[in-house]
């Protein structure tokens, strides 16, 4: 009787389900004890312990809180697989057993909770599963695989700070950088789009200057608050009345700081404001709309000093090479089937992956971003898709069809672009 020979990629994902357990406890474990941006210390030891005990070359603390694995394995390409370590300034209201109830200090000295709601713990358990796999099925693949754990995603500076600090000249320069991100689709399907797939972003600080005063005596005052309100609103306007209809553009203001006290006028007020677009023009357009409106309000409400505007965040946009995400999503159809692998619309979210790639000021190294549902395919479809997504304290990813889907297309999308035996 005829044996079927298996691929060399169902060789190598036949050891998921003995190495499992392990990845499943960090997973648990790392939710249940989550780090800010910079701040992924433990986190960072827990992943170099793991893949020194894969057999890979190790190097921490680069970038900051950065771990890089490199694992040689013959004549080949070099592959970048990249995960992100960082969690958010959240309470969690998940309810789940492995629930975090972690407080910490932010940057600032404040004392904060901190969740990961928006599954890097996924995507460093997912990265640590798939360097395991290939380091335990070298005979199945030939080249270079570099394993890099990025801190700071949140904040928009990891990337960044793992450039500067040699992650393409102290390590293997990689011919390929892949990299996935969970997403509240339903849980078992995987999302593509080539091109750009994730917008630019631009986060503004924008200080106001008023004249501060009793809040019974407003007239000798000259209210930074009121000042603050009237922006806001005014805003709005910007993607509403000056965007080309059908261009992706969002403009939000996410806080507002002013004030004390209710009987207290201010001398400052700050806005957070956060820029999202797919286009170099549209976003240059956004900022100089908030610097005009910004600065007329300024004037009309008689402040004694000119407004100030900083660019504390900023990244451009993820952009999919073609050739790349052709053959990526090909050998993802294969593994999944053509009908869990699907294309997307481009999202409104914002990534640092965009910083190895193509995109504006990225490191040119040609690159494939890819979603994974996370969410229970029932509660998807009884809702209309209208379910807690990242950034949520309630975004609870399902885990186990979450973690090895998530292994598995990593793996796979490696695979694709390795050299064979």
């Amino acid at each position: 009787m005829a044996t079927i020979q298996q691929s060399h990629e169902d060789v190598v994902l036949s050891r998921l389900q003995a190495i499992y357990p392990d990845i499943e406890a960090l997973y648990t474990d790392l939710h249940e004890h989550p780090e800010l941006s910079m701040q992924e210390v433990e986190t960072a030891k827990k992943v170099t312990a793991r893949l020194q005990a894969a057999g890979l070359d190790v190097t921490s603390g680069v970038g900051g809180t950065g771990v890089v694995g490199v694992l040689r394995n013959g004549t080949g390409p070099t592959v970048m697989l990249r995960g992100d370590m960082d969690a958010l300034p959240l309470e969690e209201k998940t309810g789940l057993p492995y629930a975090s109830h972690v407080h910490m200090k932010n940057r600032q000295g404040e004392t904060v909770p901190v969740m990961h709601a928006c599954g890097h713990d996924v995507h460093t358990s997912c990265l640590v599963g798939t360097a395991t796999l290939l380091a335990q099925s070298r005979q199945q693949w030939s080249g270079t695989l570099l394993i890099v754990a990025q801190p700071g995603e949140e904040t928009m500076e990891g990337a960044r700070a793992m450039l500067q600090d040699g992650l393409f000249t102290r390590f293997p320069k990689p011919d390929v950088a892949l990299g996935q991100h969970t997403y509240a689709f339903p849980a078992g399907t995987l999302h593509y789009r080539s091109g750009n797939i994730m917008a630019a972003e631009h986060n503004l600080l924008i200080r106001l200057h008023g004249k501060g005063g009793h809040g019974a005596l407003p007239q000798r005052a000259i209210d930074p608050v009121v000042m603050a309100a009237a922006i806001v609103t005014r805003l709005q306007t910007i993607v509403a009345r000056e965007i080309t209809p059908g261009e992706m553009a969002v403009l939000t203001v996410g806080a507002i700081h002013g004030g004390t006290r209710y009987n207290i006028i201010p001398d400052q007020a700050e806005l957070q404001v956060t820029l999202r677009a797919q286009k170099d023009d549209v976003m240059q357009q956004l900022v100089e709309g908030v610097r005009r409106i910004v600065n007329a309000e300024a004037s009309a409400s008689r402040a004694p000093k000119d407004p100030e505007m900083t660019t504390v965040e900023s990244t451009a946009a993820t952009y999919n090479d073609a050739t790349l995400t052709q053959q990526v999503v090909a050998a993802l159809q294969r593994s999944f089937g053509a009908d869990k692998v699907m294309e997307t619309s481009p999202v409104s979210g914002s990534e640092d992956f965009s910083c190895y790639g193509h995109s504006a000021g990225g490191a040119g190294i040609p690159s494939c971003f890819w979603f994974v549902g996370v969410t229970d395919p029932q509660l998807y479809q009884e809702n209309k898709g209208h379910v807690p997504s990242v950034h949520s304290p309630r975004y609870a990813p399902v885990r186990e069809t979450a973690l090895k889907v998530g292994i598995q297309a990593l793996t796979v999308a490696a695979l694709s672009q390795l050299a064979a035996p």
